[in-house]
């Protein structure tokens, strides 16, 4: 059987598969990172990784696989197949186009951004199916974005689009480690909100998750906690949307693990600041965890399509 081999590099664990030509998956595998050992060793897991799935496909298929694609955090040069920097892998400008094809004995290898290739993912099978425009946010450790176009993602003039997390909210906010102050992470990403709850619960082990309890048994620090974080991210979103008009709005990550209890006021938040604007359908994220992954794996499989017809 035809497969590809898709991987999706996070900063504490990796996702891998082997991803058919219609999408699905054939094999999944994860693995932890490792990036406590440093970058060198980060890029040999991901390589070793990448052989032990090629011999797997081998072994149940008869045959290895045809492509390779690799979605990783951070800024990357996905023309020249360069992760240019990772912040939380702590590497600049490693060849992993080059690396990955030269262990897999030269099959072509797509790499792709993290956050881009969910939203692929999403847009072709996921919650976008069918929507010629949509915006997919995941709110995770931070907050980013990945704007669908006719079946594609826009990455941008310099592979920047996207970036929905770094739109100031709160211009008196908290310090972003991008350098300004009041982005829209600072506020509404999980991590801010895990932060926020365990300030006003004195619990220091407590989450976003635990939040979310909190707000569905009626705690009236919690219900602040939240409110605060979805009048944050609506005001985002605004923006957003005034600029980008999708047709569809897609929430994903750990944040919207909530369901309703993040999906309803959200929604109710968004549809009082619209003026002028159409109001997208908000939805939540359909692909969860494996989004990234899948994203990998069809940016493999086009890149095919454009070689047969180059």
């Amino acid at each position: 059987m035809r497969h590809v081999i898709a991987l999706d590099v996070g900063g504490t664990g990796m996702k891998a598969a082997l991803v058919g030509a219609d999408g699905a998956l054939l094999h999944e595998a994860r693995r932890a990172t490792g990036r406590e050992r440093g970058p060198d060793a980060v890029v040999e897991t991901i390589l070793g990784f990448a052989a032990e799935l090629q011999a797997y496909g081998r072994g149940r298929f008869g045959e290895g696989a045809v492509a390779a694609g690799v979605a990783v955090p951070g800024i990357i040069d996905a023309e020249r197949g360069i992760a240019v920097y990772a912040a939380n892998l702590g590497w600049r400008d490693v060849p992993l186009r080059t690396l990955i094809g030269e262990r897999l004995g030269g099959i072509p290898v797509a790499l792709g951004h993290d956050v881009r290739a969910g939203g692929l993912a999403e847009g072709r099978i996921g919650a976008g199916k069918g929507a010629d425009r949509f915006l997919f946010v995941p709110l995770g450790t931070g907050i980013a974005g990945a704007i669908g176009i006719a079946g594609g993602i826009e990455a941008g003039a310099h592979g920047y689009a996207g970036e929905i997390g770094h739109v100031v909210v709160r211009p008196d906010g908290p310090d972003c480690g991008c350098g300004q102050r009041g982005c829209l992470e600072t506020l509404a990403s999980a991590s801010a909100v895990s932060r926020a709850w365990a300030a006003a619960s004195g619990d220091p082990r407590a989450d976003a998750a635990d939040c979310a309890k909190a707000v569905e048994s009626g705690d009236p620090a919690a219900l602040r906690v939240w409110a605060d974080a979805v009048d944050a991210l609506a005001a985002g979103l605004v923006t957003a949307l005034t600029l980008l008009d999708p047709r569809t709005l897609i929430i994903g990550g750990g944040l919207a693990e909530a369901g309703e209890t993040l999906f309803t006021p959200l929604r109710a938040a968004v549809e009082e600041r619209v003026t002028f604007q159409k109001l997208p359908h908000i939805v939540p994220a359909a692909l969860g965890d494996t989004a990234g992954c899948l994203g990998a794996g069809l940016l493999a499989w086009d890149l095919l399509s454009t070689e047969v017809s180059a």
